[in-house]
């Protein structure tokens, strides 16, 4: 079995670290290419970048702040936030990201991410969503950082973006994002079964266990967390240890 991933995330807005609940309620939490190079210390499998704000205001990712941190951490960086077309994709990449995330662009344009699957590769890009329980059994699909609700079915989109070149899912619950409840098992499981490239936990990482828990009851193949590494609770060592003891593989 291949290792699970430990990725911390950087949601960065106006170039500071930030983290809200249920993604609201934001707080500054520090300065990213920092945050970068202590997570990278910790052993960071990867680390996810997004600029949260960037789509909602209309304008690009930081570009200087994801080339500072590219040169600062030595294990593979997702960029995402504001991207938008193919040139997007090129610039990020060219600044040192090894990933290129794309959310609510996507959900406009889903041929955005055939056109870049086939300029750089499906490995390079990864289909962010950001979805929320709507009371029947399934998920609504939302963009804009969280401020918009598409109306697409969570499933559904998934199937398309893989079908159109997807690489890989980073899949957040609003329903458990900043909560430090736990990851939201069944929606993870609903994502898995029906996604034939991997998929990262997102939302609700906040103990020990809840780790533990994501990589014994789903098929998840990372989990991505933020709060409890930005205020110190647990470090991504601390992390590994339990799911080593616990016989889940992963790089230590």
């Amino acid at each position: 079995m291949l290792a699970k991933r430990i990725i911390p995330c950087l949601d960065v807005r106006d170039g500071k670290v930030v983290k809200g609940i249920n993604f609201v309620n934001i707080k500054e939490v520090g300065d990213p290419v920092e945050c970068a190079i202590e997570y990278d210390r910790q052993g960071a499998d990867e680390i996810v970048f997004l600029d949260i704000t960037a789509t909602h205001e209309g304008r690009d990712t930081m570009i200087d702040v994801v080339r500072e941190t590219a040169k600062n951490v030595f294990v593979p960086l997702t960029v995402g936030g504001g991207i938008r077309k193919v040139e997007d994709f090129r610039s990020m990449l060219r600044a040192g990201a090894d990933k290129v995330a794309v959310n609510s662009a996507a959900v406009s344009n889903p041929g955005l991410i055939a056109e870049a699957k086939d300029v750089f590769g499906s490995q390079c890009v990864v289909l962010a969503i950001d979805a929320k329980s709507r009371g029947d059994g399934g998920w609504t699909v939302y963009v804009a950082g969280g401020r918009k609700d598409t109306g697409r079915d969570l499933i559904e989109w998934v199937k398309e973006g893989v079908s159109l070149g997807a690489g890989e899912i980073l899949l957040t619950s609003m329903d458990t994002d900043g909560a430090k409840t736990g990851f939201d098992l069944d929606m993870l499981n609903a994502v898995c079964a029906v996604a034939s490239v991997p998929v990262i936990a997102s939302g609700g990482g906040g103990s020990l266990e809840s780790f533990a828990e994501v990589f014994e009851k789903t098929p998840a193949d990372a989990a991505l967390a933020a709060s409890i590494f930005h205020y110190r609770e647990y470090t991504v060592d601390d992390v590994k240890e339990i799911l080593h003891e616990r016989g889940i593989p992963v790089r230590l």
